[in-house]
């Protein structure tokens, strides 16, 4: 049985492909079309998935998609209603999208794929929910969603057994700790629905002084977890921006103009509007669990993806044990919603978990040199031994290596597929793949990966954290890998196993081999306002628009004193484009 789950029209939107309940195939549109969470209909996603297999639209059993457009509609409608006139500019700019399109998703469906089969709609909070739970390693767990805001819902309360989902209360528009912490993104002069892990990695910089003022102006927050917020604050209910005029003043000034210098205050307000979001999860988190008395949690939605909060509840919560959807947020609502058909609508039993992330699009190596003949690029083959030495040897050489290896991540994170590796040891090295690599801001802190059997030895982390979404300290007394250490000492761990990723594990134990240090720097290949790559065209053209060193590319090593300049840009994307 072959089921596809879909989300889109919002942002980030994805495929996933479910055969016999185990997911096959998974990717988000913008790795395709290289536009960063893109929202549109992922057509492209779609056709990997579908080709993964070797199957046509028609081949598919059932169609599910990640939320129901005529709630949302009726949510918007209510909203805008409830608060003209001031609504009238956001209203005549989101309605004609809604009548034109998003209401359509059926006809859309069926007329983008050639589609005659069976569409199913699960609502967002619930897809949410599949998502984490239904592919977990759990038979049972609480259930804990946060994210802006689905139809209704920006936060469920829920419990999982076996192949149902019970959703057991929930926060609704325009209460939203999701919409909460984007303000304060847009405050600080971030991108909305972007760049909301800045204001994480700024935190760690200021003071929570502001904490008692949010506290007590913009949020009341009950003993369960349930919260209200002051929307005298707030525009994002009737206009085009996050915050207004009242939210200025409360906080001393207009919001910081993008790329503008970070002051002390922009640190503290960073750091208190953390520090809130982490105690208002911490609190759900207590009260799930002293509802429904389960030993394990699961995680999704936009919030679930704050691995700071995420590390307190694991440290601090009163859960054995967390599962928290690599792709928690709206990408990974294509995920649940299939696994919701298939699972808890179908009632097949759960027999195949999510394991790790690497389900998006492979180049075999014959695909690579191809690439790399065709368009004269030099390279040197290497067995799989000597290419794991000499990759090894790079990076303790303290050069830049970008990664492309094998099937690409699905969600937000590179876990070893498409990465830019360097040596957590060296401490300029944070700086120089920020700032000559990344092209992005100086106090990003970057995540080490670590042999999973070391992980204890170097940080105060006691379990497996695959996916980059746990934070723990890093222990003092192996404080020598300060390029992946953030400034108040804490770092974002993956863990990497043999079983899940071979060829990634083997690099770092030969690192490890050389170095006696099984810890290196992994970020996403990309740069910055771009997605990560997905071909080896997107990381060539990477590679050459950076300071990267060396390219590893299947079993293809290129040196970049070796390459020619790139020509014009556009030129090159049409001289080099890819089928």
């Amino acid at each position: 049985m072959y089921i596809l789950g879909l989300s889109c029209f919002y942002h980030d939107a994805a495929a996933c492909l479910l055969k016999d309940g185990e997911i096959v195939a998974a990717a988000q549109e913008e790795r395709f079309t290289r536009k960063k969470h893109d929202s549109d209909f992922p057509i492209h996603a779609i056709r990997y998935c579908l080709a993964q297999e070797g199957i046509g639209p028609n081949d598919l059993d059932y169609i599910g998609f990640y939320d129901k457009p005529f709630i949302k509609f009726e949510r918007i409608l209510y909203t805008y209603i409830a608060t003209f006139p001031r609504s009238f500019p956001s209203f005549t700019k989101a309605i004609p999208i809604w009548l034109h399109e998003k209401l359509w998703t059926p006809n859309i469906i069926r007329k983008e794929l050639g589609y005659t089969g069976e569409i199913l709609f699960t609502e967002h909070h619930q897809s949410h929910a599949a998502s984490c739970f239904l592919v977990s390693p759990f038979e049972s767990a609480a259930i804990l969603t946060i994210d802006g805001v689905g139809e209704w819902a920006t936060a469920t309360y829920g419990a999982g057994r076996g192949t149902q989902i019970h959703i057991l209360s929930e926060i609704r528009f325009p209460h939203s700790l999701g919409l909460l912490y984007s303000a304060f993104t847009y405050y600080l002069g971030f991108k909305v629905n972007s760049a909301e892990y800045k204001v994480m990695g700024a935190a760690p910089y200021g003071e929570p002084t502001y904490y008692d003022l949010i506290r007590r102006e913009l949020i009341h927050v009950n003993d369960d977890g349930s919260f209200k917020m002051n929307m005298k604050y707030f525009a994002y209910d009737y206009g085009l921006t996050m915050t207004n005029g009242h939210f200025s003043a409360l906080f001393g000034g207009p919001p910081r103009e993008p790329e503008s210098k970070l002051e002390q205050r922009h640190w503290d307000i960073a750091a208190s509007i953390q520090k809130v979001t982490e105690e208002i999860v911490l609190c759900m988190a207590r009260h799930l669990h002293a509802v429904t008395g389960m030993k394990n949690l699961c995680l999704a939605g936009g919030v679930a993806l704050n691995c700071v909060a995420n590390g307190r509840v694991l440290r601090e919560g009163p859960f054995d044990d967390l599962f928290i959807q690599p792709a928690a947020g709206d990408a990974g609502g294509a995920v649940g919603a299939a696994a919701y058909l298939y699972h808890t609508l179908l009632g097949h039993p759960r027999t195949t978990l999510m394991t790790h992330a690497y389900l998006g699009p492979e180049y075999s190596d014959d695909e690579i040199r191809q690439y790399l003949v065709q368009h004269d690029i030099p390279f040197t083959a290497s067995s799989r031994e000597d290419l794991l030495k000499t990759t090894a040897q790079l990076i303790a050489d303290q050069h830049v290596v970008g990664w492309f290896q094998g099937r690409m991540e699905f969600g937000p994170r590179a876990l070893g597929s498409r990465s830019i590796l360097a040596d957590a040891r060296n401490p300029k090295n944070k700086d120089i793949v920020n700032l000559k690599i990344k092209f992005r801001e100086s106090f990003r802190p970057f995540a080490p990966s670590v042999l999973a059997e070391r992980v204890s030895e170097y940080f105060d982390l006691d379990r497996p954290s695959p996916y980059m979404l746990l934070v723990a300290q890093v222990r003092p007394e192996k404080r020598v890998i300060p390029s992946v250490t953030h400034v108040d000492g804490s770092a974002r761990i993956q863990t990497v196993t043999r079983d899940e990723n071979p060829l990634f594990y083997d690099l770092i134990r030969a690192f490890d081999d050389l170095t006696g240090v099984p810890v290196i720097i992994n970020t996403s290949f990309n740069v910055r306002g771009e997605p990560i790559v997905c071909t080896p065209h997107d990381a060539y053209l990477c590679f050459m628009r950076t300071h990267m060193d060396y390219l590893v590319m299947g079993s293809y090593i290129l040196d970049k004193r070796e390459m020619k300049p790139l020509a014009d840009d556009i030129d090159w994307q049409k001289q080099f484009e890819l089928d």
